[in-house]
């Protein structure tokens, strides 16, 4: 059955993640919608990541299901009830998410080109040719057409970001996660990584979750923001609300702790 335009592009249904005694997510449900921005913000240990990992399947879930795209990732449908998935149905929902990290992981020995070249021929089976121009073309989009050729090593940090928001594109992914994209980066180098996410934003129909510390970021970018803390959603809405007049005590703490320190 094929998705409908109304269904949620992402829908965490019940979803709870624990790490022994320790509850990281507490029966999380949200839904993002398609097309829809979404920046996460809340204080370290708040379970903001915990959530993009596990749509990424980098961490199992405790309880609840995932679904991405009309359909669940973390289960499968079967006999009118819910069974864990295997790791191939894992694998071919999961192709729709591209996810960008805090610590770039581009591989070392692989220039930018080769970088995003990589998974669209091994694990899409693309050709060569093919896969080098859909490269070539998105590393024009980031700005760093004339950095094909360069390594890692030779490459900023602001540029090496990038190359992986490039590399997450080459696969065509429905879903972009940014995971504190910015925090290693140098504060002058912020801005072109920012600048390049605002471009996704304004020209490709893509769903994007973003943890995020970059406070005016997420006001100026997202569609909408969620507070965690304690591994719940403690409060939600429209930027331009949530960051003047939040209706929550420990959302007005957070906010009145990170905004005196910047």
């Amino acid at each position: 059955m094929s998705p409908t335009a109304k269904e949620p592009m992402v829908r965490f249904d019940g979803v709870t993640k624990r790490y022994g005694a320790l509850t990281v997510l507490d029966n999380l449900n949200l839904e993002i919608g398609r097309g829809e921005k979404v920046a996460i913000i809340g204080p370290s240990g708040s379970g903001k990541t915990t959530v993009l990992r596990m749509l990424m399947t980098l961490e199992r879930i405790d309880g609840g299901v995932i679904w991405v795209d009309g359909e669940p990732l973390t289960h499968v449908q079967r006999g009118g009830g819910m069974a864990p998935a295997d790791p191939k149905h894992l694998r071919r929902v999961r192709a729709k998410i591209g996810m960008v990290f805090q610590h770039f992981n581009l591989f070392p020995h692989m220039n930018a080109l080769a970088n995003c070249m990589e998974a669209p021929v091994t694990v899409l089976g693309i050709p060569k040719r093919e896969a080098e121009e859909r490269a070539a073309g998105l590393l024009d989009m980031v700005g760093l057409a004339d950095k094909k050729g360069h390594y890692p090593s030779q490459l900023s940090g602001g540029q090496q970001q990038r190359v992986a928001i490039a590399r997450a594109l080459a696969m065509r992914p429905k879903v972009m996660l940014f995971d504190e994209v910015t925090s290693a980066l140098d504060p002058e180098l912020c801005g072109e990584v920012l600048q390049v996410i605002r471009k996704l934003g304004s020209e490709h129909d893509l769903t994007m979750l973003m943890v995020t510390h970059q406070m005016g970021f997420a006001k100026e970018f997202a569609d909408r923001v969620c507070f965690f803390y304690q591994g719940k959603i403690c409060e939600q809405g429209e930027p331009q609300q949530l960051f003047t007049v939040p209706s929550n005590d420990r959302t007005r703490q957070f906010l009145r702790a990170v905004l005196d320190s910047v």
